[in-house]
């Protein structure tokens, strides 16, 4: 029996106000299966970085609801929803924002610093591990390749083991070996440590590594494909390019 991580309900998601307003995201409604896999897809200005955001509680929708299991995130206050987001949640930004100053251990151990822990050093090379990069963890970020930042930014995302981990162009700016990588760990922690992934994207061959593509337009969910392939996605996104608003 399956149960969704995340639940968003009549989303509606405006920047600005009288004439300048833009709606972003028009009564979204969508759920992501937990333990799945799923990216997001949609042409440039679509919402999908939006709908991110707010699924991760690091934006609050204008009206409608965002549920975290049973834990609704739009009626909590600005503290409560910063603990949670630091102990369920997990956020990768294409990036990366690591800080420079700290070597990779340290950035991977920062988000339990933040939240008045004391890392544990196994628990932060188990983490620097899991993503292939044991012997790096007093590199700082100046010393590291692009797909070397990205995974410690995976790691110090999976340090508070999230219950959901969100990526936003996890590999829009890794080379194509860098970005297998990337993928390929992302398909894991679905595959193998049952973690809930949503990864937005612009690649098909990246999005048919998921479970399932959902689809935007205009701030609207425009269908899904369940088992996606590079060609069915590349199919669906040029018709999308290719529909005049």
């Amino acid at each position: 029996m399956t149960s969704d991580a995340i639940r968003l309900r009549r989303v509606v998601r405006t920047f600005g106000t009288g004439d300048a307003a833009v709606t972003a995201l028009h009564e979204l409604s969508l759920s992501f299966t937990a333990g799945s896999f799923t990216a997001v897809m949609g042409p440039s200005g679509s919402g999908k970085s939006t709908l991110l955001q707010c699924a991760a509680g690091l934006d609050r929708p204008t009206s409608g609801s965002v549920l975290l299991g049973d834990t609704e995130l739009t009626t909590l206050g600005e503290n409560r929803l910063t603990r949670l987001r630091r102990d369920r949640i997990g956020f990768v930004f294409q990036s990366y924002n690591l800080l420079p100053a700290l070597t990779a251990e340290q950035n991977v151990a920062l988000p339990l610093r933040l939240a008045g822990r004391r890392p544990a050093r196994a628990d932060v090379h188990d983490a620097l591990a899991r993503v292939g990069l044991t012997g790096r963890a007093g590199h700082r970020p100046s010393e590291l390749s692009g797909g070397q930042q990205q995974r410690v930014a995976i790691a110090r995302a999976l340090i508070t083991r999230p219950e959901v981990l969100f990526a936003d162009e996890p590999t829009g700016a890794l080379d194509s070996a860098a970005g297998r990588d990337v993928l390929r760990m992302l398909r894991g922690l679905a595959d193998d440590a049952g973690q809930t992934v949503v990864m937005v994207t612009h690649d098909p061959v990246a999005a048919a590594r998921a479970d399932r593509v959902v689809f935007l337009a205009d701030g609207r969910l425009d269908g899904a494909l369940d088992a996606p392939t590079a060609e069915a996605v590349a199919a669906r996104m040029t018709r999308m390019e290719a529909t005049p608003c």
